[in-house]
């Protein structure tokens, strides 16, 4: 193995942890809606809405973080994010008013996702690495992200058990600092920066924008994140108002992790060797027929862990694949800013996901609503991600 080689490796696993921590909390915040919802004597929504606050703030400023980690290097904005992570969830375990937890919970912890989540890291990885390697290399760190999940889903359950959901809080924000170390091993060595081919920032939007492939892949990630934030979030209660055990509802979540490690590696691989529209319009289509398997049949420990064990092996493999067509179609000299945008249509779908889930449920008495819009969006994206136009285009220099 060369000392490049290694040196690579090294920044891999530094990406991969990051992506660790960053997933892994965020994976486990469904845990603290009913201890804090009940404790603080909050309704479902009160806290449903800190939720998907973060999902849209964190869509919202991706845009923004991605362009300053194009420019400027991804470390400071994973050492800005570890910071705000840290904070935030020190702010959540401390909060007693709706306010207090949006602020937290939604507007720090969403800024902190932003640096540290996908966006970030898959540009950065796509950089430093060949485009042979490239493949590979996000499945890799992709699946860091996927361990965090099924890590630090059940070592919050402990914790909230054991300790209150209070002092979970506080033991994760200490954890989350971890991330302004991690970030002083992701600096790309020297002549690993991509080349802007003398395009401007704003010479790239433009042409982004202007490609019609690029608006059906965002739009169709929009489904993506009203499923993943609504089930992540909404799960352990749904399956608790089914008279299932709490334990349940930890069992699938930690499932969904554990087999979304072998998915996301799988669909990055794979995105090297086959069509990723296609695959995306596979993934999508697969979801719709496991969602509405899950709400037709009757609710058990059983259907609802081969739920959980389907939804985990395309739970993140979108994101690679994602990002992989935007930086075929565009290269990698603005893949975190322009990434950022699809992105940023994945938590709009986020927030209306969590939302949604508890506005609902506290109008009706149960999710029977948004499960038949989860289930209908993704026939949707199924289809529009078909007549994506994944080719290569000619970089438009800033002069033109």
């Amino acid at each position: 193995m060369t000392t490049n080689t290694r040196t690579n490796w090294l920044m891999l696993t530094c990406f991969g942890m990051i992506l660790f921590l960053c997933i892994g909390e965020r994976h486990s915040f469904g845990l603290y809606l009913r201890p804090m919802t009940m404790d603080l004597g909050w309704d479902r929504a009160t806290f449903s809405f800190a939720i998907a606050l973060q999902n849209l703030v964190w869509g919202v400023s991706q845009p923004f973080t991605g362009m300053l980690a194009d420019r400027y290097g991804a470390k400071r904005i994973f050492i800005a994010g570890g910071l705000c992570y840290a904070l935030g969830l020190y702010g959540m375990s401390q909060a007693s008013t709706g306010l207090g937890l949006a602020s937290s919970a939604g507007l720090l912890i969403g800024i902190a996702q932003s640096c540290t989540g996908f966006g970030i890291v898959y540009g950065a990885v796509g950089k430093i690495v060949s485009p042979e390697q490239r493949g590979m290399a996000l499945g890799v760190v992709g699946a860091f992200g996927s361990l965090g999940q099924f890590a630090l889903l059940p070592s919050n359950q402990a914790l909230i058990g054991h300790l209150g959901w209070a002092h979970a809080l506080l033991i994760g924000s200490a954890a989350c600092l971890l991330m302004v170390v991690l970030a002083f091993g992701t600096a790309a060595p020297a002549g690993k920066k991509a080349e802007s081919g003398g395009q401007s920032i704003g010479q790239a939007l433009r042409q982004a924008f202007r490609h019609k492939g690029f608006l059906l892949l965002t739009l169709g990630f929009f489904a993506c994140g009203f499923q993943l934030a609504f089930i992540a979030t909404h799960l352990p209660a749904y399956l608790a108002d089914q008279g299932l055990p709490p334990a349940v509802g930890v069992t699938a979540l930690a499932i969904v992790a554990l087999a979304n490690i072998l998915g996301t590696y799988l669909c990055g691989y794979f995105g090297e060797k086959f069509s990723r529209k296609y695959l995306l319009a596979g993934i999508y289509g697969i979801r719709g027929v496991a969602l509405a398997a899950f709400v037709l049949l009757p609710v058990t420990p059983l259907t609802t862990y081969l739920f959980a064990a389907v939804m985990g092996l395309i739970w993140l493999g979108t994101v690679p694949l994602s990002n992989g067509v935007v930086g075929q179609i565009f290269g990698y000299r603005y893949i975190s800013m322009l990434y950022g945008f699809v992105f940023l249509s994945h938590q709009l779908g986020s927030f209306l996901g969590v939302w949604l889930g508890g506005v609902l449920f506290d109008m009706t008495g149960n999710y029977q609503a948004v499960w038949a819009i989860a289930i209908g969006l993704s026939a949707v994206a199924a289809i529009i991600s078909l007549p994506i136009d994944d080719r290569a285009v000619q970089v438009s220099p800033a002069h033109a």
